[in-house]
C-alpha cells in the first residue's frame, strides 16, 4: 500500500506543477454568514431533507453538518444557477438570496457530523483506493485532496466527506462519471470517477461512510 500511496502522491505533485489543481490564490472567498439566523432559515427550508442538525436520516440526501461553509455556499449557488441540477434542491435554491445561502451555510458548518459504520466486506478495497489510489488506472489517492480523515480542505475548495452516506457518495461518483455533475474543479472528479469501476466506487464510498 505504501508504494501505491507514494506513486499517487507523486501524481498529485505533478498535477500541482502543471496547474491542474487549484491553488489558494483566486479561490472563492470564505463566506461570512450568520449561524443564528441560519438556524431559523434551515428549520423552514432545509430541515425535511438534511435534518435540523445537518445529519440526514435518508441516505439519498447528504449530511452537511460540519461541511465547509464556503463549499455549501458554492454548491447551493450552483443549484440556483442551474449549473447543478436536482429535482428537490434546484427549486428550493432558486428561492434563496445570497444572504440566505450564507446564513444557512454558516449554521450547518457549525454543526457536528455523526459517525457511521462502513460495510465490513468493503473496507479493505475502499481503504486501498482512498489511501493509495489505483495505480494501474492512474487514479490518485482520495486523501490527497480530502485528507486522511475525510475532513477536506476548505481553503482549496475540497469538501469534507467523512461519515457521508455511502448511497449518496455512490450517486455523486456515478454522476461525475457520466458527466451529469460538472461542479468539480478543473474536471478533477469527472476524470477520476471515469476510471473507477462500480465495485471500486461502492467500496470507496463505504470506506468514506465509516471515516470519523
Amino acid at each position: 500500500m505504501k508504494s501505491g500511496l507514494f506513486l499517487n502522491l507523486a501524481m498529485v505533485r505533478g498535477l500541482l506543477a502543471t496547474g491542474v489543481m487549484v491553488t489558494l490564490l483566486g479561490h472563492t472567498a470564505a463566506a461570512a454568514g450568520d449561524a443564528q439566523a441560519g438556524m431559523t432559515k434551515a428549520s423552514t427550508v432545509c430541515l425535511a431533507c438534511h435534518g435540523l442538525d445537518g445529519n440526514s436520516v435518508n441516505p439519498l440526501w447528504p449530511s452537511i453538518a460540519g461541511q465547509h461553509e464556503s463549499y455549501i455556499v458554492k454548491q447551493v449557488q450552483a443549484f440556483r444557477a442551474g449549473q447543478r441540477v436536482n429535482p428537490l434542491m434546484s427549486p428550493i435554491a432558486m428561492t434563496l438570496t445570497d444572504k440566505d445561502i450564507e446564513d444557512v451555510a454558516a449554521y450547518y458548518a457549525s454543526q457536528k457530523i455523526k459517525g457511521q459504520e462502513a460495510a465490513k466486506d468493503k473496507v479493505e478495497l475502499g481503504q486501498k483506493i482512498y489511501r493509495g489510489g489505483v495505480a494501474e488506472g492512474k487514479v490518485p489517492a482520495c486523501l490527497a485532496c480530502h485528507g486522511p480523515d475525510g475532513r477536506g480542505n476548505a481553503a482549496a475548495g475540497y469538501p469534507a466527506i467523512r461519515s457521508q452516506h455511502a448511497t449518496y457518495a455512490v450517486a455523486q461518483l456515478q454522476a461525475y462519471r457520466k458527466g451529469e455533475r460538472k461542479t468539480d474543479q478543473n474536471e478533477m472528479m469527472r476524470t477520476i470517477a471515469a476510471k473507477l469501476t462500480d465495485e471500486q466506487i461502492e467500496a470507496v464510498s463505504q470506506y468514506i461512510q465509516g471515516l470519523r
